[in-house]
């Protein structure tokens, strides 16, 4: 019998969570372009993109926060306050941990201070959605203190299959070969 390979050593860092600055859009969404796959979840990251990190940090840059250790980043979460008639709740749009620096308790460190940031603010009330298949994310949430889960139903159409497509890409078809399309040229006649 040969013996389990030795897990890696996980060494104390010391890590700080901070407000993102504009220095860290880059990295955030580069670090969330790892992390968001359409392989994984395509219904739920569908919509990561950078402008997704911009529009976040211009419109609500304190609940946009970043944890670093060693001088890397090593994971974010981004948020916003909703206000609708007499609620005020946050919600946790996206967060993030680069895989150097997973079960480390960055995700924690992330939320909880999201969460004092929200309370202060006014928020009485919390929400964060995730892929149903996305089990960590899931256990982590409802450890977190997050419950009643509710399922999402995503429905899809290919618009390549709709009428209207193909008489569009007809049309356009047409249109470009309209444009191609040139008086031909005379040639002299030999004499």
């Amino acid at each position: 019998m040969t013996d389990p390979a030795p897990k890696p050593e996980i060494t104390p860092l010391s890590i700080n969570v901070r407000e993102m600055d504009i220095d860290d859009i880059a990295p955030v969404f580069h670090l969330g372009e790892t992390l968001f796959t359409s392989d994984l979840y395509p219904y739920i990251y569908r919509t990561w993109d950078q402008w997704e990190v911009i529009g976040l940090y211009n419109t609500d840059p304190e609940y946009c926060l970043v944890a670093t250790a060693e001088d890397q980043l090593a994971g974010f979460i981004l948020g916003t306050i909703i206000t609708k008639a007499s609620w005020t709740y946050g919600y946790i749009l996206w967060l993030g941990v680069s895989p150097l620096f997973q079960r480390r308790g960055i995700a924690d460190m992330l939320v909880d201070k999201l969460v004092e940031r929200m309370i202060v603010d006014g928020a009485r009330f919390m929400m964060v959605d995730t892929d149903p298949e996305n089990t960590p994310a899931v256990n982590f949430f409802s450890r977190k203190g997050f419950s009643n889960p509710r399922r999402h139903i995503f429905l899809s159409m290919n618009l390549s299959k709709h009428e209207y497509y193909g008489r569009l890409l007809a049309y356009e078809r047409e249109k470009a070969e309209r444009s191609a399309w040139t008086r031909p040229r005379r040639r002299p006649q030999k004499s």
